[in-house]
């Protein structure tokens, strides 16, 4: 098969939802953005939060105080991008869970009681036949090790998967994140919100693949 042949079937492919996209999600949308030769088709990042004094990863991409979060992509990507953006200027609540849709769906909300919230998404992608992945501790210096797993193989001792086990989410859903949560003495670092941005990435394109495969 000659090489130009080759490069035409390596097309981006699919939806992924972002719902969130804060100092993490915004690192992972920007990975999905930049994959060349496959990734996602289109992009839909849902998140109803603007951008604060403290939010320098959204001014180091030209991101101003005051402006939804998620119009940073537009500005980012520019008229011309090939990829798809959708943005959806609302947090997902109870009332709108209809927003949730495509082929993968990550969850990276953060702040206050979200796990509820999660598990609501969580279970409206798995009835349209997405797939699944949110996180399970973001907190370390930059030396913590990255799990990933399957809910059901989950540490029991984490008070994520405890919580949205007795939410109803107990198989088919991908877990990310050092282990590390609020009660323990790290903070949140770039350095590990690089790393599980990177790992959530990575994952998202592999259950991309497996979803347009079957598919196909």
């Amino acid at each position: 098969m000659k090489i130009a042949a080759i490069e035409n079937e390596k097309i981006p492919q699919g939806t992924v939802t972002l719902v969130g996209l804060g100092r993490l999600g915004l690192r992972t949308a920007l990975n999905l953005m930049q994959v060349h030769r496959g990734g996602p088709r289109r992009m839909v990042a849902i998140d109803g939060q603007k951008i604060s004094d403290d939010d320098l990863i959204f001014k180091f991409h030209g991101g101003l105080e005051g402006e939804y979060k998620v119009d940073i992509l537009h500005k980012i990507a520019g008229a011309g991008f090939s990829k798809e953006i959708v943005i959806i200027k609302e947090d997902i609540t109870p009332e709108n869970l209809n927003l949730i849709g495509g082929d993968v769906v990550c969850v990276e909300i953060a702040g206050g009681d979200t796990l509820p919230t999660t598990a609501s998404i969580i279970k409206k992608a798995h009835t349209k036949g997405a797939l699944t992945i949110s996180t399970a501790g973001v907190f370390g210096i930059g030396e913590e090790k990255i799990k990933v797993c399957d809910i059901s193989q989950a540490d029991d001792s984490n008070p994520i998967v405890e919580n949205l086990r007795e939410l109803g989410i107990t198989r088919n859903h991908v877990l990310v994140g050092t282990g590390k949560l609020i009660r323990d003495w790290e903070p949140v670092t770039p350095l590990v919100l690089d790393r599980v941005s990177a790992v959530i990435t990575t994952h998202i394109l592999k259950m991309l693949h497996n979803q347009n495969k079957n598919i196909e």
